[in-house]
């Protein structure tokens, strides 16, 4: 069964300058299912092109459900691959990394406290549109996948959103699983340096703070010093402020959108790993190899703590934000602060081409060490206060749709009832002037008011009061920068849908002007705004707004807020059916 040449992979057949297609992807780790008793592959999802998306689930105890992986006390890690196909030396480490578990025994002790979970590739589609061509800036393989999936979408950007089949996959997996660490492999371009891999990592108050302290006591200084006695200078991901080196690494939370930053809206503990696309094939996947298994060897060490945290991680944020009141961070930014930085470069020279009429940066390979800013501070640009619940009206199920298929629980309203409620009116909203993952996104003022409603029965109440709550709070709130709303699901409350005819409208004005000295005053005080004093349109619509023709729900986001339900709503829990697309 060990027999060397059966064992190869399609990497090492090459020469190391290969990485095979899905087909053969799949046929190798099938060896693993069937030659040992300790691993079941199972498929998960389809993609838009109806290719099965699998994942591989390894335990030495023989454990491939999360039932019972949660009675035994395993922590549950798991691996996903190919999010980003031309991005593929992941697949091809864990293939490595599982023969020597299984099969050479040399690396066993990896499930000792384990269950892994591997996503040998999620955007199957993207992996099969394979091309020597699809990626410029990288060192091999001599074919490698396409960067988004068959419907154009990057993948690794649509954790929170969940347009796509292949992340609704994920999602199934992740709810099934609850994993208590991810991995995520990737490649990275960019300058040029020193650097083998580069990783990011939750530090900051998008994650709970005692999985914070955890990541930055034991698993970093651990992991990096483990992963470069092995040979590979490891840094952190290189997000340059301006694009440049000397302007400094951003090392900041990362959004919802993106797979570490949705882990960490899930009380989890995500690690990005990202190789360095003009190091050599081998290299990368060597480097990725060593990352993979001393994250999972800190694991293994460190179990019993890192269950501990995440159990404890799923109850503070309610404890936190509800209980205790305090405001909730809904959007992070840079703080200004830094620390100096030892980077490990190449010295490069500024040369003149006369192909872009300007000076190109070049790289040379003699290695430098300078100092520049690391930006790892965070600080809140929009705090709030969290309500006990959000309403949801009957017409905007697909809202719910979104909220089930990350595992939040959702209730149907039995009867009808009178209530205070909170609600959000827009202005200044204008759109991006091109698309973003396929939509237009709003920007615009949010203004929180009051307003008693008639809630109406087959409403949805969704309670803040559960483990998802950063979840809900970053899909609800229309601040967040991953909200249905800004990513555009709402567009159509800023449309007007009925108008009013300049003739038929001013002689309405004037009486309004006449009857109402207040609202003389009000116009009086905005014609001061040249721009608006010289624009007819703005001066007629500035009545007509405040006019009983005008739509009460333009520019207001229908989702409310509500407090104090408990015993004046009867409700009951709606139940998650999967619909594959």
């Amino acid at each position: 069964m060990n027999n060397s040449n059966f064992w190869l992979t399609h990497f090492e057949k090459s020469g190391m300058t290969e990485s095979p297609n899905y087909e053969n992807t799949i046929r190798y780790f099938e060896k693993f299912q069937s030659k040992t008793p300790f691993v079941k592959i199972r498929t998960i999802g389809y993609s838009h092109q109806r290719r099965e998306i699998k994942v591989v689930i390894v335990s030495k105890d023989k454990i491939f459900n999360p039932i019972e992986a949660r009675r035994k006390n395993k922590l549950v890690v798991l691996i996903q691959n190919g999010i980003h196909p031309g991005e593929v030396e992941g697949k091809d480490a864990c293939m490595l990394m599982l023969r020597e578990i299984l099969i050479t025994k040399e690396k066993e002790d990896l499930l000792k406290n384990v269950v892994l979970l591997i996503i040998p590739v999620l955007n199957v589609d993207g992996h099969e549109r394979r091309s020597p061509f699809n990626r410029p800036n990288q060192n091999g393989p001599k074919q490698m996948g396409w960067r988004t999936n068959a419907l154009n979408l990057n993948l690794n950007r649509d954790y929170l959103k969940a347009e796509s089949n292949e992340i609704k996959a994920f999602l199934s997996l992740f709810n099934q699983w609850l994993p208590d660490f991810f991995i995520d492999n990737h490649t990275t371009n960019g300058a040029d340096y020193q650097y083998h891999i580069t990783y990011a990592i939750p530090t900051h108050q998008n994650l709970d703070k005692n999985l914070v302290d955890f990541v930055k006591a034991k698993f970093l200084p651990e992991m990096i010093s483990r992963v470069e006695n092995d040979g590979f200078i490891v840094g952190p991901y290189m997000d340059f402020k301006h694009g440049t080196i000397e302007s400094g690494i951003l090392d900041l939370a990362a959004p919802p959108r993106l797979s570490h930053g949705y882990l960490a809206a899930q009380n989890r503990i995500g690690l990005l790993v990202e190789t360095h696309s003009l190091k050599p094939f081998d290299n990368r996947v060597f480097s990725t190899k060593s990352m993979m298994e001393h994250t999972i060897k800190i694991l293994n060490e460190n179990y019993k703590e890192v269950l501990s945290l995440n159990k404890q991680a799923d109850y503070n944020p309610t404890e936190t934000y509800l209980l205790q009141k305090k405001k909730f961070p809904l959007v992070l930014t840079e703080s200004g602060n830094f620390e100096l930085y030892k980077f490990k470069g190449f010295e490069w020279y500024e040369e003149y081409s006369s192909v872009i009429g300007g000076t190109v940066r070049k790289y040379t390979n003699k290695p430098i060490e300078i100092e520049i800013p690391l930006f790892n501070q965070c600080k809140s640009k929009v705090k709030i206060s969290l309500p006990d619940a959000y309403l949801i009206p009957n017409e905007f199920k697909f809202v719910i749709d979104k909220l089930l298929l990350h595992d939040v629980k959702v209730f149907t309203v039995l009867t009808s009832t009178l209530f205070d409620v909170e609600k959000y009116k827009f202005t200044n909203v204008t759109f991006s002037k091109r698309p973003y993952e396929g939509r237009f996104q709003p920007s615009f003022i949010s203004h929180l008011y009051k307003e008693k409603v008639q809630v109406q029965k087959g409403w949805y109440l969704v309670p803040t009061n559960q483990r998802t709550l950063r979840i809900i709070v970053q899909l609800l709130e229309p601040d967040g920068v991953d909200s249905l709303l800004s990513w555009g699901f709402f567009n159509q409350i800023f449309e007007r849908k009925e108008y009013a005819e300049v003739y038929v409208m001013e002689p309405i004005a004037q009486q309004m002007l006449k009857n109402d000295p207040e609202l003389r005053n009000e116009f009086k005080k905005k014609c001061e705004d040249e721009a608006f004093c010289k624009n007819p349109f703005e001066r007629l619509d500035f009545f007509y707004q405040r006019s009983p023709f005008f739509d009460k729900n333009e520019n207001v986001y229908p989702i409310m807020r509500i407090n104090n339900f408990a015993k004046k709503l009867k409700l009951v829990q709606l139940k998650y059916e999967r619909h594959d697309d």
